[in-house]
């Protein structure tokens, strides 16, 4: 715990620095020497060391709020989808306050042989497009129940065009929350889309872009635990998770966000979706 302790203050300590402002490399590099190393798997613990210095070099980071991802236990971080990078951030983010992240991801990249590796060895949950997704939720509330923290995109992925501000999105989430009692931390990223564009097919190095990422307190959803879940609830819970999200968007953004979309009905309990790439 103490290397734990040591790692989220240094990593912490950026909070103090001007908004917009990058991550000194003194800093990223501490992070790097005292991030986790265990409980990661072989090719995942590989995936990790082998990428975060390559994205220490392409980009800049801009990690606040670390302080609301916990110690320890079960939690579900909600985040906004924005580019094919965004898991590689989110590891990072996690990872530089003291935690190793899981991840929902298509089915069919664990046959691929360069991703299903780091996705086995990860404990990451699969999940079937072709099927209801009742396995991958069943594994994500295990997961969470067992004290991992687990990313969930709510929105399903991103679209290849878009004003970057959250759409309306899926109940997976909120069904998790409501059934593990697991505190839900809105995440907000900004940067990745300028990195790695929804459409590019290779980064943008030039101007390098900032990482940007923000966590919030929990959302609160206890008055919604107390009763039964049906689809009102989920709905609710759902709106506002990702009402915080995008208002942790908005202090990235340094802009008012644009009305919400009118919600999804949920279809079904178990209406999760993973991220495009993960």
């Amino acid at each position: 715990m103490a290397r734990q302790d040591r790692l989220r203050r240094i990593s912490q300590s950026h909070d103090r620095r001007r908004s917009g402002r990058g991550i000194r490399l003194w800093r990223k590099l501490a992070i790097w020497v005292l991030y986790p190393r265990t409980d990661r798997g072989f090719w995942y613990g590989f995936a990790i060391d082998l990428l975060w210095p390559v994205l220490m070099a392409v980009a800049r980071w801009d990690y606040r709020g670390g302080n609301q991802v916990p110690t320890r236990g079960g939690a579900l971080l909600a985040v906004n989808h924005l580019s094919h990078v965004d898991p590689i951030v989110l590891v990072s983010y996690v990872l530089a306050n003291g935690r190793v992240p899981r991840f929902l991801a298509m089915k069919e990249l664990w046959g691929q042989t360069f991703v299903g590796a780091p996705l086995r060895g990860g404990r990451h949950i699969p999940v079937d497009r072709g099927k209801s997704g009742i396995e991958a939720y069943r594994a994500a509330v295990e997961a969470v129940q067992r004290g991992e923290v687990v990313v969930v995109y709510p929105e399903g992925g991103f679209a290849d065009h878009s004003d970057g501000w959250p759409r309306a999105a899926r109940t997976g989430i909120a069904r998790m929350a409501l059934e593990t009692g697991a505190p839900v931390i809105p995440v907000a990223q900004w940067g990745s889309n300028h990195l790695l564009p929804p459409t590019a097919t290779r980064p943008t190095l030039f101007p390098r872009a900032t990482l940007r990422v923000l966590a919030g307190p929990p959302v609160a959803l206890d008055d919604l635990r107390a009763g039964r879940i049906g689809r009102k609830s989920l709905q609710e819970a759902t709106d506002r998770i990702m009402g915080r999200i995008t208002e942790q968007l908005a202090v990235l953004r340094g802009e008012e966000p644009p009305q919400r979309p009118e919600p999804v009905e949920p279809a079904h309990a178990d209406d999760l979706q993973p991220p495009a790439v993960s």
